[in-house]
């Protein structure tokens, strides 16, 4: 069994070694969801917000943290999905289906992402996140996302790489249709 050292321990990261390899995890969650998108009519939801590391407002799927906050720490992963959704969008899915799960960055971190398709959403909330959290929310053709995402990396905004692995996902499982 490999022996684990924890280098630092953060509130939201810790910095941990096994076998020579330092990576990150995050003491207080399970996972992330992501969640790709549609309203009734085919708009997709993306949300936009000012990311500290990068520091530059990105474009990016909704998504949160599993188990993150002592109210849901026992929340299942489509739970923690449909919650957020709401949270950041003010949308409230009709149906939610899982897309994938998948490693967030191999390399770095043990962190999984689980991916979900919501179709049929309706504003129901205000959205905007929650605790300073300053999102905002765009509604996109599907046929004009590729030109509205260029558009706003020519403002200087990063594009999130979770909505493109969520088309590529909808477009080989044939999901969404």
């Amino acid at each position: 069994m490999p022996q684990i050292i924890s280098h630092h321990e953060g509130r939201f990261l810790s910095l941990r070694e096994i076998d020579d390899w330092e990576f990150s995890t995050r003491p207080n969650a399970s996972g992330v969801v992501g969640i790709f998108a549609f309203t009734t009519d085919r708009q997709v939801i993306l949300i936009e917000q000012y990311r500290r590391p990068v520091e530059s407002r990105v474009l990016e799927i909704c998504a949160g943290l599993i188990g993150d906050e002592q109210d849901f720490e026992n929340e299942s992963i489509i739970d923690c999905a449909n919650r957020e959704l709401v949270e950041e969008t003010g949308y409230t899915a009709g149906k939610i289906s899982p897309l994938l799960s998948s490693p967030t960055s191999a390399g770095m971190t043990d962190e999984m992402t689980h991916f979900f398709l919501a179709e049929n959403c309706v504003k129901t909330d205000e959205g905007g996140g929650i605790g300073g959290e300053d999102i905002s929310t765009h509604l996109v053709n599907l046929e004009d996302l590729v030109s509205f995402m260029q558009a706003k990396e020519q403002a200087g905004v990063l594009v999130d790489f979770k909505i493109h692995a969520c088309l590529g996902a909808i477009q080989l499982l044939g999901a969404g249709n």
